[in-house]
């Protein structure tokens, strides 16, 4: 037990050692290269395989964020201007003219309005009926592909954890080789390991701040068409 405890404190203390080497060399490095230069460098240093399966993480989960929040940012309308010209449209033309402006105006909640005027002629507990399952569809568009993201803000920490491991088993590889152990033998799997963990966790954050943003903007977006869905019915009850 002792001659383990032994070795695991050697081990830790290489450790330690080597990542005070890395930080100096680090240091050096960004005396002499742009940001642009070290970062480049501090990929190609940390692998092309795992390195690169973070990158791709990262790629994808940009794209489906920035889809995302177009989508949203095009979905968002002032639901309460909405409501009025409704009911300004109602009071003047009837559903017809009503619907015509529903037709004319961008967003989740202009479509809900607009079914429940298309089955007014059925009732008002028909269009009610309609305005809920109307949303229910709705919610799932704003809500589409956002799981994915999820997954890539987990799976980005998870590669780099990984290339931590095989960046270890490496400088163990190195250490039985050599027969020694040394910084100067353990210093190159260290390495990979502590930059595969920085960029999978680099990844993550950046993804993670999008992902916040993107349910935010849901749940305001939610709101609205639940307000304006109660807002539209007590309309039709007037008007029925």
């Amino acid at each position: 037990m002792k001659k383990v405890f032994s070795i695991l404190s050697i081990t830790g203390l290489m450790f330690l050692s080597s990542a005070q080497n890395i930080y100096a060399q680090t240091e050096t490095v960004a005396k002499d290269l742009t940001f642009h230069q070290e970062l480049k460098l501090r990929f190609i240093e940390g692998g092309p395989f795992f390195m690169g399966i973070v990158l791709v993480t990262l790629i994808l989960g940009l794209a489906i964020a920035i889809e995302r929040i177009i989508y949203l940012n095009m979905a968002t309308t002032n639901t309460n201007k909405l409501v009025l010209n409704v009911e300004e449209a109602m009071n003047s033309g009837g559903v017809e003219a009503a619907k015509e402006v529903c037709r004319n105006t961008k967003g989740p909640v202009a479509s809900i309005f607009y079914q429940g005027l298309d089955r007014m002629d059925e009732g008002v507990d028909a269009a009610e009926k309609a305005v809920v399952s109307y949303g229910g569809v709705q919610m799932g568009l704003l809500e589409k592909n956002v799981s994915w993201l999820s997954l890539f803000i987990s799976l980005a920490p998870m590669l780099g954890f990984m290339g931590t491991v095989i960046g270890m088993i490496g400088a163990f590889d190195s250490i039985e080789a050599a027969g020694d152990i040394s910084p100067a033998v353990v210093a190159g799997g260290i390495k990979v390991a502590l930059l595969t963990t920085v960029f999978g966790l680099v990844v993550a954050i950046i993804l993670q701040i999008f992902y916040n943003y993107i349910i935010s903007k849901i749940d305001g977006i939610v709101n609205s068409m639940e307000d304006a869905s109660i807002k539209l019915v007590d309309l039709l009850i007037r008007n029925k």
